[in-house]
């Protein structure tokens, strides 16, 4: 099967899966228990059944589910996905002006488990059985196995309340304002703009976030190196290699982890997709202004287009770059494609 092939198949079937994410959804957002219309205008006004009746009509509730779910795909396909019950704003512009802050905190996130996953992986594999590969791996199972909630909270007493390191919740420092939005990402911004300071502060801020939120990934990323790199280290080329006077560090570098970073690159991908959908928690402990926040706000108050429009864009993003990842690794390997 060509590359091409491969992508068209592999793009209908993300298609399918995001119309079937869509319809579960929509009819898990309208089973969950409580009244939409108690939460927008309070008990009493609910209960007034003229104001009551127009809510509904305001906001499609009047109509049958499944009439509410065709309307709302036939608005979806014009670039209107409804307005928020509790901002009174479009969902749209609210994901417009929330996502940037989680896409920035998943990429600081990325960043910090690539540098510290990746060495870890390599040490594991090159020193198996010795204590550095016992470091690594006890640093690999902290970050998969502790929980989120109880990680960030213990990084705010230790660094910010106990030592004073690194500042508290929050983006930025108390009475300081971002600058102008140009991408939405508060440190990209300032730095574009040249603004040092902001720049500092923001940095600053996402540290300890961006630490606690990347840790489960730091975890994947190392085991997962470990093991491909243990994998390519006992293959006949690497043995080959060896037999003609190689150093074990040009063994290494120039033959086995280049063919071990292949299995890597589907995990990054998929554990990227992961970090915008687990930063529910993190945004919460840290008052961190992203679509996580955005989405509790929206479920403690039953705002049924929020919590569609947020889900929806997860499951894209997961979606879109699992295809990548698929796409990138049918080139890298072409058995995948032709099974």
């Amino acid at each position: 099967m060509g590359i091409w092939a491969y992508a068209g198949r592999r793009l209908l079937q993300s298609i399918l899966v995001l119309f079937l994410v869509s319809i579960a959804t929509f009819a898990l957002a309208h089973a969950v228990p409580g009244d939409p219309i108690e939460a927008i205008l309070g008990e009493r006004s609910a209960g007034n059944p003229e104001i009551r009746a127009a809510a509904e009509r305001k906001y499609g509730l009047d109509q049958p589910v499944p009439l509410q779910y065709v309307y709302y795909m036939r608005n979806l396909f014009q670039g209107d996905l409804g307005e928020s019950l509790s901002t009174r704003r479009p969902v749209m512009e609210d994901l417009q002006q929330f996502v940037p802050g989680t896409m920035e905190l998943a990429l600081a996130a990325m960043v910090f488990a690539l540098v510290v996953g990746v060495p870890l992986g390599i040490i594991g594999a090159i020193y198996q059985g010795r204590w550095p590969d016992s470091l690594a791996r006890f640093i690999a199972l902290i970050g998969t196995s502790v929980p989120v909630f109880w990680l960030g909270l213990l990084a705010l007493y230790v660094f910010f309340y106990r030592l004073h390191w690194l500042p508290g919740p929050g983006r930025l420092d108390t009475g300081m304002k971002p600058v102008d939005r140009i991408t939405g990402m508060v440190t990209v911004d300032a730095i574009l703009r040249g603004n040092w300071d902001v720049a500092k502060s923001s940095i600053e801020h996402i540290i300890l976030p961006a630490v606690v939120l990347g840790s489960f990934a730091l975890g994947i990323v190392a085991r997962m190196l470990r093991s491909s790199l243990l994998a390519a280290l006992g293959e006949d080329y690497v043995r080959t290699a060896r037999a003609k006077g190689l150093s074990e560090r040009s063994v290494v570098n120039g033959h086995a982890i280049r063919n071990a970073m292949i299995p890597t690159v589907t995990v990054l991908g998929l554990t990227f997709a992961g970090l915008l959908a687990g930063a529910v928690l993190t945004e919460t402990i840290f008052s961190w202004p992203g679509i996580g926040r955005y989405s509790v706000q929206a479920a403690l108050k039953l705002d049924y287009p929020a919590l569609l429009g947020v889900t929806l864009f997860v499951a894209t993003a997961y979606i879109f770059v699992n295809f990548c990842v698929d796409l990138v690794y049918g080139l890298l390997d072409p058995r995948i494609r032709l099974s």
